[in-house]
């Protein structure tokens, strides 16, 4: 008997229980969708926070300040302490200092109200200087951003983030306008391109002003010469952990401290987005767990059906053995009938998957990814299954003795 042979002779029994085999590639069908979405949705997490990681700039490191202990012994949150100065941002933009680092900028933050006419917007207020843009990896959708010349002479100019632009101006153009900071008026010079909400602030609500400015104009006179943190560039992904050796050092060298009692903290893209994706990881692994449950239901249930299809058709047996089939015609029959329905199974559970994830974002607002390896594994494990479960039923019928099985009533 050819494979052909077998393969019509098994097609013609599972079509001929039609019932029956729908309910069975129902089992499989919805273990293979819930296991493809679960890590569907676990991906499209890991990589929405990537993304968000990302908005901060390319191979950046933040350095923020240490904690503050008042002298009644109440110690303040990280980044409470004003540790962090000019003078250590200019340190660690020196050329030779620390070669792996590529740019330098600190940054001074509050929230103020800016005014224009007589619409008025509380918002971010970022004091810093031009290499800002580059190591955060901003450009301008109009106008300009600030220029060496700005800060050196402290004119007050401000850069504005495409949310704030929209809500000052209601969609007028921004640039050449003047807004009211602080009792101080500030030209709009350009504004933004728009990128969204990163893991920290919505980077698109901001005001960003010269370094100098901020300090003479917004922040009081005992801050000046402080910043809220200092963000540095790593020349490439590579030199990321280099870049981080050296700018530690040098800050410990000029704050005489050791690292044990450092009064600021360093971290760097790659320990944000583990930190950031370990629950979501950890998520993913719990539901494809239960996901993989209901697949294993699915094949026992393969395997149910084809051990009541085997007893509903000993005689069917019989009689093909005592026309000469063989043990191995008659167990190969039964294993293509369950890797059928296992690989049906798998097949239109990808059709499902792939449905939903063009769905659920939609209700959920969290992305979906589904990636050919997982659909093509998937439809493997289907048929995997199928024919695991087949198994012992094939074996049992290949078995039954031709007298016996004709003797059955």
């Amino acid at each position: 008997m050819s494979f052909a042979d077998t393969l019509r002779t098994a097609l013609e029994g599972v079509r001929s229980h039609r019932l029956r085999s729908v309910l069975t590639m129902l089992g499989i069908l919805i273990g293979i969708a819930a296991v493809i979405l679960t890590v569907g949705l676990g991906q499209g997490a890991q990589q929405e926070v990537r993304a968000q990681i990302d908005k901060l700039g390319s191979n950046l490191l933040i350095v923020s300040p240490g904690s503050t202990t008042s002298t009644a012994g109440v110690r303040g949150g990280r980044g409470s302490a004003s540790t962090l100065t000019t003078a250590d941002a200019a340190a660690l933009a020196t050329p030779g200092v620390a070669p792996d680092i590529a740019g330098v900028a600190a940054v001074s933050t509050t929230s103020q109200a800016l005014v224009a006419g007589t619409t008025n917007w509380t918002t971010s207020v970022v004091g810093t200087t031009p290499s800002w843009a580059d190591v955060r990896a901003r450009t301008t959708s109009s106008g300009r951003f600030l220029a060496q010349e700005d800060v050196d002479q402290a004119r007050p100019v401000v850069v504005l983030g495409s949310e704030t632009a929209t809500e000052l101006f209601a969609g007028r153009s921004a640039v050449g306008q003047t807004v009211s900071l602080n009792g101080s008026t500030f030209t709009v010079i350009g504004v933004l391109d728009a990128i969204g909400s990163s893991t920290s602030a919505n980077e698109d609500d901001q005001a960003v002003v010269p370094q100098t400015a901020y300090a003479t104009r917004v922040a009081g006179s005992s801050t000046r010469a402080s910043v809220s943190s200092i963000y540095l560039e790593a020349t490439s992904q590579e030199t990321l952990s280099a870049a981080y050796q050296e700018a530690q050092a040098l800050l410990l060298t000029r704050h005489g401290v050791t690292a044990a009692a450092a009064d600021f903290t360093l971290s760097s893209q790659q320990s944000l987005l583990e930190t950031a994706t370990s629950t979501d990881r950890t998520l993913t692994i719990l539901l494809a767990g239960v996901a993989g449950i209901s697949l294993l239901v699915g094949g026992i249930g393969v395997m149910n059906i084809m051990l009541v299809s085997v007893t509903e058709r000993v005689r069917e047996i019989g009689l093909r053995k005592a026309l000469g089939a063989t043990p191995a015609a008659v167990r190969r029959q039964f294993l293509v009938e369950a890797s059928s329905l296992g690989a049906a199974g798998g097949v239109l559970g990808l059709c499902l998957a792939l449905l939903g994830a063009l769905v659920l974002p939609h209700l959920l607002d969290q992305p979906v990814t589904v990636s050919p390896v997982a659909a093509g594994g998937a439809v493997a494990v289907a048929l995997a299954i199928g024919v695991v479960a087949g198994v012992y039923p094939a074996g049992r019928a290949a078995r039954l003795a031709p007298i016996d099985a004709l003797r059955n009533e």
